[in-house]
């Protein structure tokens, strides 16, 4: 799977961590939608999706920015992110 990276994603809002894979080459704005829809289907409505929505890396709490790949922001396999 050389198109995609396996990353954590906490959710502090709910206190829980998914292991999620990525698309490298996807803008962040769509793996940001993609990805709070279906946490908050995960985490059974624990964590509700909202527009205002971020994700940022979770060890430095860096915002990503929207308008970039995935691979373009440095994440990879392992990366640590946070939604919030």
């Amino acid at each position: 799977m050389n198109n995609k990276a396996l990353v954590e994603i906490s959710v502090p809002s709910c206190g829980m961590k998914f292991d999620v894979y990525i698309p490298l080459a996807s803008r962040m704005s769509d793996v940001l939608a993609m990805t709070a829809s279906a946490l908050s289907e995960l985490s059974d409505g624990k964590y509700k999706a909202t527009f205002d929505a971020v994700l940022c890396d979770a060890d430095s709490g860096m915002i990503y920015n929207i308008d970039m790949a995935v691979e373009e922001l440095g994440i990879h396999n392992g990366s640590r992110l946070m939604l919030i």
